[in-house]
């Protein structure tokens, strides 16, 4: 399971060959959805109010390696470094040069070096091989980082560098990570979510401080949270449910870190939710526990991490900048969901809404899950 191998694989499932040691095998994997599906984002060929799933639907045969939820869309990396997107295209967020939606996958251009891709709110930025970083879609704060407010319906490069390694999307806001293990940001500045120390926004990549040990990212609505290579874990931006973990609800325009353990590992976020898993596999959560997200058994926030259950198998969170769910993988290979449930997002085959973990099936060989827009996705092999 990707949640020992850091080094190589980025916290959603997907292979990084950019840190990966020589020899490390590339796993691929069917992809799967569920929950809404009015503007066709599931990916299954319909659309429309009567046409959401509450149970996981393959979607194809083909073998996926990233996904990324949109706004009532998704762009993902087939196995063969393709890049794909379906579902609703406002602002041009498909990247097909169009603002047409689609209700099954299509191509993004011809090119098969597309690594990962991630999305915010009716944009995505993706990383190829080559470690170039890539952006398309809306663009009214600056959050496609290519010097300007301009909406892009296909994907133009940010920069010339080549040492990209993670990318994270929040609301109007993209935080990155390259190989050196500096982390940038760019985008909408408000509540300081950028973690530049101000409430500016900014339209190319600025970075935030001088540390060069930055592992992993992900951004929240209006937050952010990041790990560093000891352990250690920081957060960023609005806090009024004490989504940053630190034990009060003041914004931080600059990082701050939560406590002083240094066993954080994989991180997941919602609109005022977090989420991590520690090395040793426990899961802790923390923030708003609106419709129950928090997975506590409750709907009360709290403003520093409480552990999820008592297990210690967890591997990879995922909420998204607009989910009231949580989906969330454990290294025996199953998933796992619970919070809002009305359009069956949950996958457990009802539209009841849960405020502890509940498992989706009974398969055991699920990778990765995500959760968007009242919609979830996952890759199992």
């Amino acid at each position: 399971m990707s949640l020992r191998y850091t080094g190589a694989w980025l916290q959603d499932g997907a292979f990084n060959p950019l840190t990966a040691p020589t020899g490390t095998p590339v796993y691929t994997n069917y992809f799967w959805s569920w929950g809404r599906n009015n503007q066709g984002q599931l990916g299954l060929g319909d659309s429309g109010a009567y046409t959401a799933r509450s149970s996981p639907n393959q979607v194809g045969t083909n073998t996926w390696i990233s996904i990324a939820p949109i706004t009532s869309s998704v762009t993902s990396v087939r196995s063969d470094n393709t890049l794909w997107s379906w579902g609703s295209n406002n602002s041009g967020s498909l990247g097909l040069g169009n603002t047409t939606y689609y209700s099954s996958p299509k191509q993004v251009g011809a090119l098969t070096n597309w690594l990962k891709v991630a999305g915010g709110y009716y944009y995505a930025v993706a990383i190829k091989t080559d470690g170039t970083i890539w952006s398309w879609g809306k663009n009214n704060a600056g959050q496609l980082g290519l010097g300007d407010t301009t909406t892009r319906s296909s994907p133009v490069q940010i920069g010339s560098l080549t040492a990209w390694s993670q990318v994270s999307c929040g609301n109007f806001h993209t935080i990155s990570i390259k190989t050196d293990g500096t982390i940038w940001s760019w985008g909408a500045g408000g509540s300081g979510r950028l973690g530049l120390g101000n409430t500016t926004s900014y339209s190319s990549p600025k970075q935030i401080g001088a540390l060069t040990n930055w592992l992993n990212v992900v951004c929240g609505t209006y937050h952010s949270l990041a790990t560093k290579t000891d352990g250690t874990l920081w957060t960023w931006g609005v806090n009024n449910f004490g989504q940053l973990g630190i034990n009060n609800t003041t914004n931080y325009s600059s990082p701050k870190q939560v406590g002083s353990l240094t066993n954080w590992l994989n991180l997941g976020a919602g609109p005022a939710s977090s989420y991590s898993v520690k090395t040793d596999g426990t899961l802790w959560s923390w923030g708003s526990g609106a419709q129950g997200v928090l997975g506590l058994g409750n709907t009360t926030y709290y403003s520093s991490p409480k552990q999820v259950g008592a297990l210690t198998n967890w591997s990879q969170p995922s909420s998204s900048y607009l989910s009231t769910s949580c989906v969330c993988t454990k290294t025996d290979g199953t998933i796992w969901s619970w919070g809002q449930n009305n359009f069956g997002q949950l996958g457990l085959g009802n539209t009841t809404s849960y405020s502890s973990p509940k498992q989706i099936g009974a398969l055991t060989n699920w990778k990765a899950g995500y959760s968007g827009f009242y919609s979830s996705f996952g890759l199992a092999y």
